[in-house]
């Protein structure tokens, strides 16, 4: 089962790059993470979409459509969604065959204070509505006090925090299983 993974943080030692790399350790087989390298997109231009997707985008978009789910983590800026994600996303987004319909999807958020990044996960949830994403709705996963839950490596030590993710990971393969079988059934 083919994942691919978005980090929100494009910091390489964010707390959510960590959390991201802990939901691919907690992937039940044969689900597979590969996380999506996304530096490369430009802010977005609607005169430069005019002269068609940028290759790092459009390359982007084949990539997810070919995955079987995806799962995007990431932090809580200013109570909403970081502004570098959200310009990924609008990339993504163009056009009639924008890669995010009817594909599986798993939110999770980490953050040095209390609530995990909860904020950013309602509004993320409500813009990839909007793209008739198939997103798992529970279980959710906010990671608060990120700091005191990872090492210096990146790993996660604290098991109630991989209970969670491993959790959630387990019901977004069955998430997808289901989506899966809903496809195959409806007729073309």
């Amino acid at each position: 089962m083919d994942i691919v993974g978005i980090c929100g943080s494009q910091r390489g030692q964010s707390f959510n790059r960590m959390l991201l790399a802990l939901a691919g350790e907690c992937m039940p087989a044969p689900m597979t993470l590969e996380t999506l390298d996304w530096d490369a997109v430009p802010p977005f231009n609607a005169d430069l979409l005019a002269k068609g997707f940028p290759d790092s985008v459009q390359a982007l978009r084949e990539r997810i459509r070919r995955a079987d789910g995806v799962v995007i983590v990431t932090p809580e800026y200013n109570f909403s969604v970081p502004g570098m994600l959200k310009n990924l996303i609008d990339w993504l987004s163009r056009g009639e065959d924008q890669p995010f319909a009817h594909k599986p999807l798993a939110i999770l958020s980490a953050a040095t204070g209390p609530l995990g990044g909860a904020r950013v996960q309602y509004d993320l949830r409500k813009i990839m509505m909007f793209m008739n994403a198939a997103t798992l709705m529970k279980p959710e996963v906010f990671v608060g006090s990120a700091a005191q839950k990872f090492d210096a490596d990146g790993r996660c030590t604290d098991a109630l925090t991989r209970q969670f993710v491993t959790a959630q990971m387990t019901a977004f393969k069955a998430w997808i299983e289901r989506q899966q079988r809903a496809s195959s059934a409806t007729p073309a």
